[in-house]
């Protein structure tokens, strides 16, 4: 038997990067996957990706910002998939303007990446709260090395506090729905290379170079590395944590 068979699964920003990858494992994993994502077109393209593969999949615009159309497309993922297990917050989104700089800048990046970061979050969480609670399902929050430090390159202190924010929102989460037996956890990726960070990375190779050399595996990640754990904690694997954050960033942290 598959780890994640009898699991509808739902993940945001699901069209690229970790998302895209979290969702193809879980599908091979035996999960149901709704693809959600505001690029609908590379949304779709995942989710029939993951068909050819053969597994199910179908995707979802979503706006995680617009809380009413969080409401709406957890209604359309009932009507049309089925009763929700599994969770992933994985939209997000990050920008390097440091926070002395061009204030306009500032502020923008600021109300763009706590909307996105930490009220999306929030947004897609609540509109499927009752489905994890009649599942006893679980929730798995895509966080940061950023939940712990802000890294030392260019790089905004919006998505530093978004990314403490989401870390305490799951502790705060699997504090209260642990007596319905939700379970709930993050990860912690360090670099990983996405199209999220490709420009930066491109255009700024100090930037890795600053990550790896803080970095004892020595070697950026891939999003599939994230994929093992997002199953674990998805899974039976795990059926005792809850209100943890599993750190997949090359042994960062222990540096």
């Amino acid at each position: 038997m598959k780890l994640l068979e009898n699991h509808i699964a739902v993940v945001t920003g699901a069209a690229s990067g970790i998302g895209r990858a979290i969702a193809a494992g879980y599908a091979r994993e035996g999960a149901q996957v709704a693809l959600l994502d505001i690029d609908a077109r590379a949304a779709e393209a995942a989710a029939q990706e993951i068909r050819e593969a053969g597994g199910l999949a179908e995707s979802f615009h979503l706006d995680v910002r617009r809380r009413e159309d969080c409401v709406a497309v957890a209604r359309r993922v009932a009507e049309q998939v089925g009763r929700v297990s599994i969770l992933v917050n994985n939209a997000g989104i990050n920008r390097r303007n440091a926070f002395a700089g061009d204030g306009a800048a500032v502020i923008k990046d600021w109300e763009d990446i706590i909307a996105i970061n930490l009220d999306g979050v929030f947004n897609v969480t609540h509109a499927f709260l009752e489905p994890l609670r009649a599942s006893q399902g679980r929730i798995v929050n895509i966080a940061s090395i950023q939940s712990f430090v802000h890294v030392r390159t260019p790089n905004s202190p919006a998505y530093t506090t978004s990314k403490h924010g989401v870390l305490g929102f799951t502790r705060a989460l699997a504090a209260e729905l642990g007596k319905y037996g939700v379970r709930v956890n993050a990860i912690g990726p360090g670099l990983i290379e996405t199209p999220l960070n490709a420009q930066a990375r491109a255009n700024n190779p100090d930037l890795v170079r600053i990550f790896m050399d803080h970095t004892p595996l020595g070697r950026p990640g891939k999003p599939e590395d994230i994929v093992g754990p997002a199953i674990f904690l998805a899974s039976d694997l795990s059926s005792y944590v809850t209100g943890s954050i599993v750190m997949a960033d090359g042994g960062y942290r222990a540096i």
